[in-house]
């Protein structure tokens, strides 16, 4: 019985595939949902839209998303369970299957974080889900997986709209919660005796990895192509998916990997060091006996107070199992998960985190500056003046800018170069620089100096964002980056490479040319004088 009952499941999943990627609306009160008064508000809401519901089938259950003129939406879909009470700090694990039909018309709970401009407060640990975009009628599509920034302890999935990137490009967008600071990243010496592999910390890139899995059992029934999967993500979701290329769980679960400014950490650290921090950790939090139980029964709000400035155990570490290796050995090793890439950084990175301190303690000074190159680089006092002299005052209009770009060239600019040489000795590896220096910021309000195209300016033109601060809306010539650079993503998720006959040609990366793809309002180009620009000769003698 047990057999013909799981023939029979997979029979209708392969049968309706098809039928529900392009399924017809449903009136909610003809779907057969167990909340009826949720039901008819949101039938309301969306009668007044226009909108209508529509189903889909997943491997553990149908859900109830909303179709607009041009696409499907399945917001808040569970992929694992929640990471509560003996679950918190563990693998995650598969949800459980739903008999109702599931509502999935709005976001769910994002992961738990203080607030801040780059995403809202919450302190839920029941989080992990996620969101499907499709294209109405789509079959076979490709499919791209957004891995959301915010240094690893901040940020959500539903702040990414990816209306433009379906209906210009024609693909499936997922976009994916995972757990966050020291909640997804805590290493113990008690988690890890508790561990089978003897090891902790990385939960969160493990969420990662489930929910590539999902996508995986699921994608074909939203009309998407499991065989054509990219995951993609910026800042803190780019290191991400460095560190999904270097895990080897992910072999298989993904085809392509685009990663916006997410080179700053090529080299993490060790098992034992996360222990030692995550010691320290407890000792915060009042565990003062270490122990797993202790830990656990801490509140969400004590973790997230006990994070040291919300940062602490908020990084990937080498714990031989989930990660091997780092990033940077693995790519000039060859020892990560062969599929083409798209590595990049925006020609004013630093100037986001410059501007955010500016904002708190006032500007950089002449007399500051020493100090603030020590706090960017994490260098001892006396090395500063070899900084310095490389980045002097006189060649800069403002010591802001002198720290800005001092930083921008160290921490992710000639590390995404670096990133691609050694990616492109083994798999096809396109480079680009964004470099709209009239980029809006969207994040912080003005500073004493012009952002330019600072950290996370060029997700603008990838997806539409809610409203931080005000800014202007994209002029015409960046309305025209904006659909080049939409593009290039989704022709490289169709193809592996970004080239397309609507674009400017992309060269293929090798680091004995240095060819960058410059974007840039309103056409982008070819640009040689990446390195010349951020002094990656010296940083690189440093390595």
């Amino acid at each position: 019985m047990l057999r013909h009952r799981e023939l029979f499941s997979t029979c209708a999943r392969l049968c309706l595939a098809g039928l529900l990627a392009s399924c017809a609306s449903f009136d909610d009160a003809d779907s057969g949902s167990a909340d009826p008064d949720t039901d008819l508000a949101t039938s309301d809401v969306l009668r007044a839209s226009g909108d209508h519901t529509t189903l889909a089938l997943t491997a553990d259950g149908l859900v109830r998303g909303v179709e607009t003129a041009t696409m499907r939406a399945f917001r808040g879909i569970p992929y694992a369970a929640a990471p509560v009470d003996e679950l918190r700090w563990r693998p995650p694990v598969r949800h459980a299957r739903w008999h109702d039909i599931l509502d999935a018309t709005q976001f769910a709970n994002h992961c738990p974080q203080a607030a801040s401009p780059f995403g809202r407060e919450s302190a839920t640990e029941d989080c992990l889900f996620l969101n499907v975009y499709a294209p109405r009628h789509a079959v076979l599509r490709p499919v791209m997986v957004w891995i959301h920034g915010g240094a690893l302890v901040t940020g959500e999935s539903d702040d990414y709209d990816p209306t433009r990137l379906v209906e210009q490009g024609d693909v499936l967008v997922v976009t994916i919660n995972y757990r966050l600071g020291a909640l997804g990243f805590l290493a113990h010496p008690a988690l890890s005796a508790g561990s089978p592999d003897h090891t902790s910390g990385n939960y969160g890139l493990m969420d990662q990895q489930e929910a590539l899995r999902w996508v995986h059992r699921n994608i074909l029934l939203f009309g998407g192509d499991p065989s054509r999967v990219t995951i993609f993500g910026e800042s803190a979701g780019g290191l991400s998916v460095h560190e999904q290329l270097v895990a080897p769980g992910s072999q298989g679960l993904f085809q392509r990997a685009i990663v916006e400014s997410g080179a700053y950490q090529l080299t993490q650290p060790s098992l034992a060091t996360g222990e030692v921090l995550g010691f320290a950790f407890a000792t915060r939090a009042g565990c003062i006996d270490q122990s797993a139980a202790c830990l656990r029964g801490l509140s969400v709000a004590q973790v997230l107070a006990s994070q040291a400035g919300g940062t602490s155990g908020a990084s990937p570490v080498i714990d031989g199992t989930f990660l091997p290796r780092s990033v940077g050995a693995a790519f000039a090793s060859g020892q990560f998960n062969h599929v083409p890439v798209m590595e990049g950084a925006n020609h004013d990175e630093w100037r986001l985190f410059v501007g955010e301190t500016e904002l708190v303690t006032g500007p950089v000074t002449a007399q500051t500056y020493p100090a603030a190159i020590q706090a960017t680089l994490g260098v001892p006092a006396a090395l500063v003046p070899l900084f310095a002299a490389q980045y002097p005052l006189a060649s800069f209009p403002s010591p802001a800018l002198a720290v800005s770009a001092l930083g921008t060239d160290a921490i992710f600019a000639c590390n995404a170069r670096f990133a691609a040489q050694k990616l492109s000795q083994f798999v096809p590896t396109f480079a680009y620089e964004f470099n709209d220096e009239a980029a809006p910021e969207r994040f912080l309000p003005p500073v004493s100096f012009p952002y330019g195209a600072a950290h996370a300016s060029e997700l603008q033109y990838l997806f539409d964002l809610p409203v931080a601060v005000p800014a202007p809306p994209l002029d015409a010539a960046q309305q025209q980056l904006s659909e080049a650079m939409i593009d290039y993503w989704t022709t490289f998720a169709r193809t592996g490479q970004p080239s397309s006959f609507h674009t400017p040609s992309w060269t293929r990366f090798a680091a004995d040319q240095d060819t960058m793809q410059s974007l840039v309002p309103a056409t982008p180009r070819p640009e040689t004088s990446f390195a010349t620009d951020h002094n990656c000769a010296f940083w690189d003698a440093l390595r």
